[in-house]
């Protein structure tokens, strides 16, 4: 019952935050989304949407940022 229940709350955060950053795969975005719901389940800090929002987008955020630049042709 909690995996559904994790499910329900991690869809429409992964599709927003898919949304916000297209160049990141999917995939990327949902593990990112499925990582901050375990680590604050395992803290004991109830996730809610906004929480799990809010911290994985950092992630995200950290992840474009980190990027290097594109190389130009020589």
């Amino acid at each position: 019952m909690l995996a559904l229940a994790t499910r329900f709350l991690r869809e429409p955060v992964s599709l927003r935050l898919a949304e916000e950053f297209l160049t990141v795969p999917v995939d990327t975005i949902d593990r990112c989304v499925a990582d901050v719901c375990a680590c604050a389940h395992h803290l004991g800090i109830t996730a809610t949407p906004e929480i799990v929002e809010r911290v994985a987008r950092e992630h995200l955020l950290a992840i474009v940022n980190s990027a290097p630049p594109p190389r130009s042709p020589r």
